[in-house]
């Protein structure tokens, strides 16, 4: 395998397209997280401004639940982000498209789908068998 000035494997041209996917998901993912956390100031300042008792307010539950939906969207995004990350590096080091646990290339049907994927389908649903 080829190397650059820094050392480091060369991506093989045939993945720069899925690169270039993996950053663009990055940004639309990063730009989801901002969006969702003004969301989130926004229910939090709402409700300083207002006295609420979530026990006897009908409006106290709703808001608690925006709350926790939004922080629960916004903890999806922080976790595909890191799982982005991840799948950048594998790509780098020559180890993307193959199944963390069987070794078996993943299909190319579901990394297009999911392209931070670390497992082929029968391994991500547990209906895979390992055989001695």
């Amino acid at each position: 395998m080829s190397e650059n000035t820094r050392g480091d494997p060369q991506v093989p041209p045939a993945y720069e397209a899925v690169r270039q996917r993996l950053v663009a998901e990055h940004a639309d993912t990063s730009e989801r997280m901002a969006a969702l956390s003004r969301d989130f100031e926004a229910i939090v300042e709402a409700n300083a401004l207002v006295a609420v008792d979530d026990e006897h307010d009908p409006e106290g539950s709703s808001t608690a639940f925006e709350r926790a939906h939004v922080a629960a969207l916004l903890a999806q995004a922080r976790e595909h982000l890191a799982e982005l990350d991840l799948a950048v590096e594998r790509l780098a080091s020559g180890d993307y498209g193959r199944c963390e646990v069987c070794g078996e290339p993943i299909p190319p049907a579901r990394l297009e789908v999911r392209p931070a994927a670390t497992t082929c389908v029968g391994c991500a649903d547990g209906s895979t068998e390992r055989r001695r």
